[in-house]
Parts: structure tokens; sequence; C-alpha cells
């Protein structure tokens, strides 16, 4: 699959930014599939081709809203991290205090999962902005785990990937409103169990 053209987040037109700000609720709401770029043009109050022009295809839209939700994501947990310090209990558990201000927006699942569910050519861009948000997340687990002082993060990470997915799902599809204040509980529990071992 060739290349697909995206635009470059930091150098947005204000009418570029007005199809992505469109184009992310509708693919959010409806589904990627369902939304056609007729619709975006129309509701952007651009022409078909202004999109194009920005953007160079539907996929690269798809990718760049992608990009734009994953870039938003990281730098909510970023500015969490800056927070905590040193703390390494605190740092490790960064994504799980950011998470009930993103679920506020995420009334209908993981904007990921939902796009992975719609992007089964693993060559496509938007598919690896997905896969790469999702290993982000594991890796800043890894890694905050070992600073830590744990000697082998890796299954730790994976549980607290899984618990902090499964909020995600909680919330959005079960009504659980609870469910970040309970997979950080357990995240907490099993991280404090874990570096008393190593303490």
């Amino acid at each position: 699959m060739p290349a697909t053209p995206t635009a470059d987040l930091d150098s947005l037109t204000p009418g570029a930014r007005r199809i992505l700000d469109v184009a992310s609720v509708l693919f959010y709401e409806h589904g990627i599939h369902a939304v056609g770029v007729d619709t975006i043009a129309a509701e952007s109050g651009v022409t078909k081709r202004t999109l194009y022009d920005r953007f160079g295809s539907k996929d690269g839209l798809v990718t760049t809203y992608l990009q734009a939700r994953d870039r938003r994501w990281r730098s909510m947990v970023a500015a969490r991290l800056d927070e905590a310090g040193s703390d390494p209990l605190a740092r490790v558990l960064a994504p799980f205090d950011v998470l009930p201000d993103w679920l506020v927006e995420c009334t209908r699942g993981c904007s990921f999962i939902n796009a992975f569910g719609e992007l089964p050519d693993v060559d496509h861009p938007g598919r690896q902005v997905i896969v790469s948000e999702k290993t982000w997340l594991l890796d800043q687990f890894r890694v905050t785990l070992a600073q830590a002082g744990i000697q082998q993060p890796d299954q730790l990470a994976v549980q607290l990937l899984s618990l902090h997915e499964g909020a995600i799902v909680g919330y959005s599809i079960a009504s659980a409103a609870i469910a970040a204040d309970a997979a950080r509980a357990a995240a907490r529990t099993l991280v404090e169990l874990e570096m008393s071992r190593h303490g």
C-alpha cells in the first residue's frame, strides 16, 4: 500500500483544522466507514477538493485524526508524569490518573480500538498509529515499573495495560462510572505488592 499523505498537525490551516475537528467527531460518533468525504466536506463548509488538498485522501484524514488523538493522550500522560516528579508509584500510575478526564469524551469507547476494528489492513497508516499508541502505553508501564525497582516488569506491565483498557470498556459500555477509580486502585495494589517484594 502506498504511503498515505497526512497533514502536519503543527501547521494546519484554519480550514484544515475545521475539517479535522468535524471529521474527528463524525468518525468517533458514527464510525470511519459510515462517514464519507461528502458529509465531512459539507459539515466543514469546504469543498471536497479542499479536503483532498489538505489531507491527500480520506485515509490521510483518518490517519491525521488518530495522530491528533494520540498526541493529545500522550501529552496528558506527560503532564502528569511531570507532576509526579521522582515519585516512583505516582509515575507508574500516571496513565490511570489522567483516565477520568479522558473518559469524559469516551462515550463510545476507545477511539483507537474502534478504529482498529475498521482498519483490517495491517499496512494502513492509521492502523500503524493505533498499534503505536497501545505499544507506547505498554512500554510506558514497563519503563516506569523498571524505574520503580521492579526487576521483571513485563508481566505486570501487561496487567496494568489490561486494567487500563478494561476501565475504558467498563466506563463506556457497562456504564460503570467508577471504572477509572477501580482500575487505579487495583493497579496501585499490584504495584505496591511488587515493590514490597523488591524493597
